[in-house]
């Protein structure tokens, strides 16, 4: 088997041929890395002899990824969080620290002026780092077996043909002469 029977719904610019009805339609098919996409009227997904719904790990809309649920996902953000807070901590404890330097500096009138603009570099305030944006969660949906036993074939006769068309060059000619006839 070349593919899964795992396709994701997706919207396509241009409308096509659905590949039951024939009706013009921008809903197509795909496995996740595309080797097999086919055109699909929004009825059809919904006909449980066409194709059947993936629901994900917790029941929900598919396309999650396995164990990500809202509290989850609730639980790694709090724990970046309190790293972030920490990394703060540190940085203000350096800072502190650097100011107790910064004091016996001026003391001894060494270069006070360039440790200070070098501090006031390390210390300009940061850009606040945002919360990457969910990927678009496509639905999922297995086709029924006999249209991807189609599926599969159709795969299966393109890629013999691009085969059978790579090996033509190398196969032997056909004799071009003409067959005397020898009697025994």
């Amino acid at each position: 088997m070349s593919f899964s029977n795992v396709y994701y719904k997706r919207t396509a610019g241009t409308a096509k041929a659905c590949f039951v009805c024939y009706k013009p339609t921008t809903t197509v098919l795909a496995t996740i890395n595309t080797t097999d996409f086919l055109y699909a009227c929004p009825g059809h997904l919904t006909d449980r002899g066409f194709a059947t719904t993936l629901g994900g790990v917790d029941g929900g809309v598919g396309g999650r990824k396995m164990g990500s649920t809202d509290e989850e996902i609730a639980k790694v953000k709090e724990e970046w969080e309190e790293k972030q807070k920490k990394k703060r901590e540190k940085e203000k404890e350096k800072a502190s620290d650097k100011d107790g330097d910064k004091d016996e500096e001026k003391k001894h009138g060494e270069g006070s002026k360039e440790k200070e603009s070098k501090r006031e570099n390390s210390t300009s305030p940061k850009t606040p780092i945002s919360t990457p944006t969910p990927a678009p969660i496509h639905e999922r949906y297995a086709l029924h077996r006999d249209f991807f036993a189609m599926r599969q074939g159709e795969h299966r006769k393109r890629r013999q043909a691009a085969q059978a068309k790579d090996l033509a060059p190398r196969l032997p000619g056909a004799p071009r002469g003409m067959v005397s006839e020898e009697k025994y």
